[in-house]
């Protein structure tokens, strides 16, 4: 039990205190955005699943491949919300409630918002190129997938979990997401699970990019140290570069 609870604190540690401290002073304050996602993925599935509602959620966030592209893109920040009609909504808005809320706590709102849009949109733009390239193409889709409306929140919500794990350290998190992502596909192959590989492609690239910044500051900020400069403007001179980064 105490080797369990040693690799919880490395894997979970800096992750727990960072989503503790705010909650505990502002509680449900400190989640703006995410409560207004659930309570609007919630208001969209009753509206869906009304004779008079159906077709207004289809108009406005359902995106599909045969769509095209300039109304995939006016729908696609909606689609985030609209949740998958053969599930049980309740699974869709805990998922929600979790890792936006943790995601928010840790990157702030406008960051989760960008990868999570940027995570439904790398898997929309894949199946069109999947549908494009036929069946008989590595990673090709048939036609029939024009039709499919795509993944709604579980891509962004996939993503930002990976994301926010492998910044905070939570690397085998964010790698049991990924393998169960790529067990999925091998399982039960379909759209949506190949949309969410997609996704993952496209959040490893953006991993990619933040660790690469990060080890340009690290060897700038080194080089800046060894400049020769007093040390109020060494100071002075890490502080704007910090305030010019854009991420962490």
């Amino acid at each position: 039990m105490k080797t369990l609870a040693r690799w919880a604190r490395a894997e979970w540690g800096l992750l727990y205190v960072t989503v503790r401290e705010p909650l505990l002073k502002r509680r449900w304050r400190a989640v703006p955005m995410t409560l207004t996602a659930v309570c609007l993925t919630g208001v969209l599935q009753f509206v869906q699943n009304q004779p008079w509602g159906f077709g207004f959620v289809q108009d406005v966030g359902a995106v599909r491949a045969e769509d095209p592209l300039w109304l995939a893109l006016l729908r696609t920040p909606l689609s985030l919300y609209v949740p998958a009609l053969d599930l049980p909504v309740w699974g869709a808005l805990a998922q929600i409630l979790l890792v936006f809320g943790i995601a928010e706590l840790c990157l702030g709102r406008w960051r989760t918002l960008v990868i999570a849009y940027a995570a439904t949109l790398a898997g929309t733009l894949y199946a069109r190129l999947g549908i494009a390239l036929g069946p008989h193409a590595p990673l090709g889709l048939p036609a029939s997938d024009a039709q499919v409306v795509d993944t709604g929140p579980s891509a962004a919500v996939v993503c930002l979990a990976v994301y926010v794990a492998w910044r905070y350290g939570a690397y085998v998190t964010a790698g049991a997401v990924t393998v169960s992502m790529i067990a999925e596909v091998l399982v039960k192959e379909n759209l949506a699970g190949k949309e969410h590989l997609a996704a993952l492609a496209g959040v490893v690239v953006v991993c990619a990019v933040a660790q690469a910044r990060r080890r340009h500051r690290r060897s700038t900020a080194r080089v800046g140290s060894g400049s020769g400069l007093p040390p109020s403007q060494s100071c002075r001179a890490r502080r704007g570069r910090d305030q010019r980064r854009s991420w962490r």
